[in-house]
């Protein structure tokens, strides 16, 4: 029986991408145990996936480094994916004795683990990270071409969510606009000049609705939280420091009639959530729609031209 570890210990987006995989991997392999190793995070990423038997985590600190390696042993993984090279990860694979070991590129440590490899062909063409993730899987004998991604709720944290709004204000009868205005420089964004003008249109065409705008990024300046607020003080809330967990804010966008944002880690969760978005890029090829759009099928991927790149993109 195969025991399949899956590694993506980077950031929040990047691990969203991989959830296509377990659902692949569990189809091809109905019997496998399957395990993902994650920041503790991301982990919260994984909670309710019918498709996984464990969801393991690495805080990165130095000091944790041989207690994984330990933990790793005890589920003796016959195969393990490493999607984004990590040197650290790749010592830890290797040390753990999982023998069919796979990662990117050609990366001094992988050749000194003896890890096999799944090129990138320097992005020609280019293809969607997510694709680009289920090239290893398919390295393993899965066999598919769908990369839609998927984060699993309850009823009850559904229900939650909601109830979290409603402690915010928020009615369950109104339209919920989310806007994630930051990308922790993470992706190339617009200026917050820019949000507020979209705030502003927004608040001028659906005057006569019941809409709520929800203002969810951490980084926004005190500055842009005030000149948001202005616009329509009962219909513009800033919620980021209400929402510090997580999961609690992937309940929370679980109840977005819309949520508009760049290409970062909230966006493609609430692709993942099959919320109906709009998602903001860049026409540089690693930062495009064609490389990290929105997969869902219900939203829209709107890439900027070379000049406004540059021009409001920072």
């Amino acid at each position: 029986m195969k025991r399949i570890l899956l590694v993506r210990t980077d950031r929040v987006g990047d691990v969203v991408y991989i959830t296509p995989m377990i659902r692949e991997i569990r189809k091809t392999y109905p019997d496998a145990f399957m395990a993902t190793l994650t920041q503790p995070h991301t982990g919260k990423l994984m909670l309710n996936n019918p498709y996984l038997n464990a969801v393991l985590t690495d805080d990165l600190r130095k000091e944790s480094f041989w207690k994984i390696v330990k933990e790793l042993r005890k589920y003796k993984f016959t195969d393990g994916l490493l999607m984004m090279p990590t040197e650290r990860a790749a010592y830890q694979m290797f040390l753990a004795g999982i023998k069919n070991r796979v990662g990117v590129g050609h990366k001094l440590y992988e050749i000194i683990t003896g890890m096999q490899s799944v090129s990138r062909n320097k992005y020609i063409p280019l293809r969607h990270e997510a694709d680009y993730c289920m090239d290893l899987a398919r390295f393993i004998g899965v066999k598919t071409s769908n990369i839609n991604p998927e984060i699993f709720l309850t009823e009850d944290e559904r229900k939650q969510g909601a109830n979290i709004l409603t402690d915010l204000g928020v009615k369950e009868k109104d339209k919920k606009i989310f806007i994630h205005s930051g990308s922790l420089q993470s992706a190339p964004n617009w200026t917050e000049d820019k949000y507020l003008f979209l705030i502003e249109k927004l608040l001028n065409e659906l005057k006569n609705s019941d809409i709520r705008i929800l203002l969810t990024a951490k980084e926004m300046s005190e500055e842009f939280k005030t000149k948001a607020k202005s616009l329509n003080s009962e219909r513009v809330l800033d919620i980021s420091k209400s929402i510090e967990d997580l999961r609690d804010f992937i309940k929370v966008i679980s109840k977005a009639d819309v949520f508009f944002a760049p290409s970062t880690g909230p966006l493609h969760i609430a692709d993942a959530l099959n919320i109906k978005t709009v998602g903001l890029f860049c026409h540089r090829p690693m930062s495009c729609a064609k490389h990290h759009g929105v997969l869902n099928g219900r939203s829209i991927n709107i890439e900027v031209s070379d000049y406004n790149c540059k021009k409001y993109c920072s």
